[in-house]
């Protein structure tokens, strides 16, 4: 496989033969994807209107003839065997019920991943255009709802959970990951493109909901994803004043931003539970059964557990988990699973690295879903990532554009134009 660097850019006009699905399909197939997306931030109740839609996708992508390309293997293949070792562990679970709603959960969400990916591996700009169009409000949505649970807008705690914004999830420390790609495809578009009153004013309400989540995580992901969406857009930047376009209004953003926050934080509520929560160190990372002594508890038992303790059972022993998706998918999957999720993570990192390199209708959408990733990837140090559905869409996203970043250079080298086969 050649380095990124070496990579022949294929030409934007070109657009595979197989990318061109017929107008009825697409007409089943765009609104199902739509609406499954817009209604992803409602998951406070499992099922959730997102789960049910997801089986009416996949169902639709079969009559749609949506196919499985050759190039999703290894992703299958890695998750198949992560989980299936999460299923073997099962034995070892003493609360049967919660641990097998658990692998339940595990495998639905792995078999969401690959429809995802086989989706956008096809007429992959128009889908993409599409989840983009219901994505961003949606998540939209979710922030004001949150941000007015936070400011007692709404009857009750039903949109915070300890004083934090969550929207219509369960967990704040959920709800704000949510948020970041929506914000960054949005604050991309201003920096490379246009700056439009509507798009600081959707900036302004996610990453208001973003500060309002309180989840140290979040920000944290914030911070690494935004600073890797940057850098690539300037690599990418097609001539020297897009590149100053860019720099100069990432500098202009960043003071815009920390004169907002300092507003923000001058609000007696939000600046002394910001300062709180802004701490390294929390109460509960510290002392018997604090997180960092969960960590010490599960790398232990990584050694006298080897083929895994199945799920849930670590926090029914010490009651809670081990707050590192990393040590996580070792309690859950043992060495085998564990293994798995590991390579299943380094190869999406390798292979959306390469294709955001190589330009393409596409090549925002697979900078700013990889800039995510790498976001998310960095909080699953300090959090459970393993069950977060948009974990998987960034799964499906960047491994689905991959799969169609290699067909465009392959077919377009087949008709004798500029590309470079990925393989």
């Amino acid at each position: 496989m050649a380095p990124a660097a070496a990579i022949t850019t294929a030409p934007l006009s070109y657009v595979p033969p197989q990318a061109q699905a017929t107008p009825f399909r697409e007409r089943l197939l765009l609104p199902v994807l739509y609406v499954t997306v817009l209604l992803s931030s409602i998951a406070f109740i499992e099922p959730s209107p997102h789960d049910f839609l997801m089986g009416l996708l996949a169902v639709v992508c079969l009559i749609a003839g949506v196919r499985f390309d050759r190039w999703l293997a290894l992703p299958l293949v890695l998750l198949l065997l992560w989980n299936a070792a999460g299923t073997v562990a099962l034995s070892n679970s003493v609360s049967e019920a919660n641990a097998i709603q658990s692998a339940a959960t595990a495998w639905y969400l792995a078999i969401a991943a690959i429809i995802f990916a086989s989706l956008f591996s096809e007429n992959t700009a128009r889908r993409m255009d599409v989840l983009r169009a219901a994505y961003v409000p949606t998540a939209v949505v979710a922030a004001l709802i949150g941000t007015a649970g936070y400011f007692h807008l709404t009857p009750g705690e039903l949109f915070t959970l300890s004083g934090r914004a969550m929207g219509a999830f369960k967990d704040p420390n959920v709800f704000g990951p949510f948020l970041i790609w929506p914000a960054l495809i949005v604050t991309e578009r201003m920096m490379t493109r246009r700056i439009s009153v509507l798009d600081l004013g959707v900036t302004a309400v996610l990453l208001l909901g973003l500060l309002l989540s309180f989840s140290r995580g979040a920000w944290f992901h914030f911070v690494v994803s935004c600073a890797v969406m940057l850098a690539f857009a300037v690599m990418v930047a097609p001539s020297t004043a897009k590149r100053m376009r860019i720099v100069t209004l990432s500098a202009l953003g960043s003071a815009a931003l920390a004169m907002l926050l300092v507003i923000l934080l001058s609000i007696p509520s939000i600046g002394s539970f910001f300062f709180e929560r802004a701490q390294l160190i929390q109460s509960y990372d510290v002392g018997q059964g604090g997180r960092f002594g969960l960590q010490q508890l599960a790398l232990a038992a990584i050694l006298d557990f080897p083929g895994g303790l199945g799920p849930e059972e670590f926090s029914r022993i010490h009651g809670l988990q081990p707050h590192n998706v990393y040590l996580q998918v070792f309690m859950v999957s043992g060495w085998v699973g564990a293994l798995s999720y590991i390579m299943l993570v380094l190869s999406t990192l390798w292979v959306g690295l390469r294709s955001a390199f190589v330009r393409t209708p596409w090549q925002t959408y697979m900078i700013v879903a990889y800039a995510t990733f790498v976001g998310e990837v960095a909080e699953g140090f300090i959090i459970d990532t393993d069950h977060w559905r948009h974990f998987y869409l960034l799964l499906g996203m960047i491994w689905g554009m991959a799969a169609a970043t290699r067909k465009i250079a392959r077919d377009s080298s087949a008709i004798g134009q500029p590309g470079a086969a990925l393989a």
